[in-house]
């Protein structure tokens, strides 16, 4: 039980470091969490810095749930634990311990968990999200519109029954951290059909 507990702290701790407000520091001295959207990602940093910087944020967030899983798998954990530990990963990116609490939304981590363990789905998705941002140009947007297809790939390529309840798990935390912009996007697409 120590070996599976350890697995999932490391994975909160993993998760906790903040790259996007380590970026945002080290390159203009500003908090990412007071401007833009508020939300501590690779969206912020893209907007508010640069795509260079953007760009080491969504590789150091995605590697944090990359480095979660691997380490799970080595330490040789059971399959619940290690997606516990992934889990744990997504729960330190969006409350870290190491600046208050107040994170991201975790979605580059959430890419990086099922790289690990769906490539094949996670190579479709990142297609579509390439598209979806194309026809949007919106990165929440995006996520609405390619999120859903996750379980369906996951199924198709996996079939793990186990997988595609944590995907549906972490889709429905990540709605829910989400409502209230899932509300003002409804809004605003209802005032755009007007």
């Amino acid at each position: 039980m120590l070996l599976e507990l350890s697995v999932i702290l490391i994975g909160y701790l993993l998760g906790s470091i903040p790259s996007a407000y380590i970026v945002a520091k080290l390159r203009r001295g500003i908090d990412i969490r007071e401007v833009d959207t508020g939300n501590m990602g690779a969206g912020s940093v893209f907007r508010q810095i640069g795509l260079l910087e953007g760009t080491v944020v969504s590789l150091a967030d995605m590697a944090k749930g990359v480095a979660a899983i691997l380490i799970a798998q080595t330490l040789g954990v059971s399959q619940p634990w290690l997606l516990g530990a992934g889990f744990a990963a997504i729960l330190g990116h969006c409350f870290p311990i190491y600046i208050g609490f107040r994170g991201g939304q975790g979605v580059a981590t959430i890419m990086g968990i099922f790289f690990v363990l769906a490539p094949e789905a996670m190579a479709i998705i990142l297609g579509l999200m390439g598209i979806a941002l194309f026809f949007t140009r919106r990165i929440f947007s995006m996520i609405c519109i390619v999120a859903p297809f996750l379980p369906l790939l996951i199924w198709l390529f996996e079939g793990s029954a186990m997988l595609i309840f944590y995907s549906l798990a972490i889709i429905v935390f990540v709605g829910f951290r989400n409502r209230y912009r899932l509300k003002e996007l409804q809004v605003t697409t209802g005032k755009s059909k007007e």
